[in-house]
């Protein structure tokens, strides 16, 4: 297979973990006799830099043109500590999403054995743990009629039933290649947009009878996530429960820097890690990278490259079970490993396996 990716390293943390990403995508189709080629392009507050725009028109057209989009992260103190800034890097995050037609954020939340002593849950919750959230990325607030003022602020949250239709076949189709349990998130008892999934989600499950379907107030999943994790199978909510949600279930594995994303929808898809830029760690090379390469799996797994993806995750379980960790996943009395160390080890063990 010939693949043409598209690459947005963005800001901060997000040009060293896109390096290993794109070395461990190379190993891989060279183990395997593919054909990749990479094409870079700014996104974020690199972008806006650069040009004035988070997501340039450039940035758009090599993206539109690639088969994916291996994305790192953006966000930048600059911005982030200045309430004032019209034009922000997370804006050009929200516009690819838009301008692509990436309606669907896919998310797994697992745990790996030899890293469960660093979820801040109780072992017996967390061990086997593995559910995944899939969060509507194009509507509701994020997308909404705003207002700013001194005085005044509102976000409006607005969905349409072919944007809830369209993300709920997505959940019941993963539901259906996995445990065939759907839990619908929303907050009906108190918003108009909510009762409209509701009502859709109770349409649509009569169409798979071979799935469960549930139904989950947003403040009650939160706490049926830290309780009880074991309990989902696939996840599925609008868009701001959906970012908070996702967040949250991260910690259950014990590290942000383990687990990818995957945006899918009218056009050309994007992975990415989910966690943020963390600006403050940028050029010490001690982000954890297995997020970034873990996402390179999920994109193999996209174009149904099976062995190209389980290659990757035996790869980064190896890792782990051998202790090349950064300093967020890495065992006391064990010497932690740089970011590129990471990488590096991870790219030998595939080329030698």
């Amino acid at each position: 297979m010939e693949l043409k990716i598209a690459v947005l390293p963005g800001d901060g943390i997000g040009p060293e973990i896109s390096k290993v990403g794109v070395k461990v995508m190379k190993a891989i189709c060279d183990k395997f006799g593919h054909k990749v080629s990479f094409e870079y392009a700014p996104v974020g507050a690199a972008a806006i830099d650069a040009t004035g725009n988070p997501f340039p028109e450039e940035t758009y057209e090599i993206c539109k043109n690639s088969d994916a989009v291996l994305f790192s992260a953006v966000g930048d103190l600059r911005f982030d500590n200045n309430p004032d800034a019209k034009v922000r890097p997370e804006q050009g995050l929200l516009a690819m999403r838009k301008k692509l037609g990436l309606f669907a954020n896919i998310r797994p939340i697992q745990t790996f054995p030899c890293a469960i002593d660093k979820s801040p849950l109780r072992k017996e919750l967390v061990k086997d743990a593995d559910f995944l959230c899939i969060r509507e990325l194009t509507g509701g607030l994020y997308f909404g009629e705003k207002f700013e003022s001194d005085d005044r602020a509102f976000d409006t949250c607005i969905y349409t039933r072919e944007e809830i239709e369209r993300i709920l076949k997505v959940a019941y189709e993963y539901a259906l290649r996995r445990r065939r349990h759907l839990t619908v998130v929303d907050k009906a008892n108190v918003l108009a947009s909510s009762r409209l999934w509701r009502k859709i989600a109770k349409e649509m499950a009569t169409e798979y009878p071979d799935v469960v379907t549930d139904f989950m107030y947003v403040d009650n999943a939160a706490m049926k996530m830290i309780q009880e994790p074991r309990f989902f199978d696939v996840i599925v909510t609008e868009n701001t429960f959906g970012d908070i949600l996702t967040d949250e279930g991260s910690v259950i594995s014990g590290s942000m820097g383990l687990l990818p994303s995957a945006s899918i929808g009218e056009s050309t898809p994007v992975f990415e890690p989910i966690h943020g830029s963390w600006p403050q760690a940028a050029g010490q090379d001690i982000a954890n990278p297995l997020a970034q390469i873990l996402s390179v799996a999920m994109l193999f797994d996209y174009f149904d490259l099976k062995d190209e993806a389980a290659a990757v995750r035996t790869a980064v379980n190896a890792s782990m079970d051998n202790f090349v960790r950064t300093p967020d996943l890495q065992a006391e009395c064990k010497e932690c490993y740089g970011t590129q160390a990471v990488g590096d080890w991870i790219t030998e063990y595939i080329a030698s396996h």
